[in-house]
């Protein structure tokens, strides 16, 4: 009997042996995020090759600040892998240089009805859909309700009732005037220049009537230096004027620590730094309202399946499984984003129904505006984020536009066009 059991053992190690030897190889690369992000994924990736037999994902990790030139690179020695993660706003240029596949034959109906609408647009170029995330981010704004109550500022309750223009204005008076408070609205310029000016603070452009390109076609610029852009800039330049703002606040610390500042211009990330330290006195409100409502940025790391791929069921594979809601909510309870699917969203306790940042996962569904979906967007982030320094500076505002717009138009036509045929 013993002599059986042992052949027994041995034949079954045989066949895991041979079945692990059959499993196709998906390489994936993704970006080093914070401890727990990089955890959340390794369990993943060790879920997906302990669950099935087909496939085995070979995962690296890269440096976040040099992901995109390290895939950059990759691309044109043809060496990139088979699923790859990258922050949304690069997804257009990637896709018109052909490093990505369309994906939409293998999103379901079942699928695509339960996803975002936000996720549905940050991956979707030239009428196809290149991409999926499992988060995306939100955008608002964070109070101290003791602060608003002792300048009688009004509290909105949603996204509806969001402050006017001149209401906000108004408040920032007012609040900038309590004793306590030494500058009303930390607008996190201690980021730095970069993607945050754009993912920022394009809303404001948005919310008036104006944008950051002309979304008909995305050949031209003139929304930029519209009546509407140029009102929306000056009046963001006048917080600044009236100290209402700095442009170069001590840290990152001065709504929740210090609490010098009543307002906080930030994204779900800060959540919880800001609501250990305020308790209940913490409020979250939406953007004001600059003219035609209400709008918020959007976007976030997310996935897509590249050309040079040999095995893209297989990279599908593992993107299907990362789609899965309880996978979903094992990585937002890890770096407390927004969920990407509605059901998720509903088991979620930061983003659910009378959750805590509901709002932030309403704003997804109704009034978020995606960065324009086009190859030239990393010319008119770094356009837009240079005229926003020099204007909360006080520089010229139509001029900073204008050369903003005259930059972003001679990328358009030094690509000619960036055509799509």
């Amino acid at each position: 009997m013993e002599r059986i059991r042992r052949l027994v053992l041995t034949l079954a190690a045989l066949a895991l042996t041979a079945g692990a030897l059959a499993q196709t190889d998906v390489s994936v690369w993704f970006h080093s995020g914070k401890g727990p992000e990089r955890d959340a994924l390794a369990a993943q990736v060790e879920a997906f090759n302990a669950g099935q037999s087909e496939y085995r994902v070979v995962a690296e990790q890269l440096p976040e600040g040099t992901y995109n030139d390290q895939v950059q690179a990759a691309a044109l020695s043809n060496d990139l892998p088979c699923l790859l993660d990258f922050d949304g706003p690069f997804i257009y240029n990637y896709a018109w240089s052909g490093f990505l596949r369309p994906i939409d034959a293998y999103v379901s109906d079942e699928l695509r009805a339960d996803v975002l609408p936000s996720i549905l647009d940050q991956g979707t170029y030239a009428g196809q859909l290149y991409s999926l995330g499992t988060f995306d981010s939100g955008l608002g704004l964070y109070a101290n309700r003791r602060y608003l109550e002792a300048a009688g500022v009004r509290i909105p309750t949603g996204i509806d009732d969001a402050w006017t223009a001149e209401e906000f204005d108004d408040a920032l008076a007012r609040l900038t005037a309590l004793p306590e408070v030494e500058y009303a609205l930390d607008l996190k310029f201690n980021y730095g220049q970069g993607e945050w000016f754009t993912y920022g603070f394009s809303p404001i452009l948005q919310s008036a009537g104006a944008d950051l390109i002309d979304r008909d076609g995305y050949q031209n610029a003139e929304p930029l230096t519209s009546p509407e852009a140029i009102a929306a800039m000056e009046r963001f330049q006048s917080w600044f004027a009236n100290g209402w703002a700095t442009n170069a606040p001590a840290g990152d610390v001065d709504f929740h620590e210090r609490q010098i500042a009543a307002l906080s211009w930030v994204g779900h990330w800060q959540y919880n730094p800001h609501v250990e330290a305020l308790g209940e006195d913490l409020v979250i409100l939406p953007l004001p309202d600059f003219g035609t409502g209400s709008k918020t940025g959007m976007g976030s790391w997310n996935w897509g399946i590249t050309t040079s791929c040999g095995v893209p069921d297989g990279a599908w594979a593992f993107l299907e499984f990362l789609m899965q809601p309880d996978e979903i909510l094992r990585m937002t309870d890890a770096n407390g984003a927004v969920p990407a699917r509605f059901s998720a969203i509903e088991m979620s306790e930061l983003y659910g129904e009378g959750a805590p940042l509901e709002l932030f996962a309403e704003q997804l569904n109704t009034i978020a505006v995606p960065r324009p979906q086009t190859p030239a967007y990393p010319v008119i982030t770094d356009a837009f984020a240079e005229a926003v320094a020099n204007i909360a500076g006080g520089a010229d505002v139509a001029t900073q536009l204008q050369q903003a717009r005259q930059r972003i138009e001679q990328d358009i036509e030094d690509n000619r066009g960036y055509p799509t045929d």
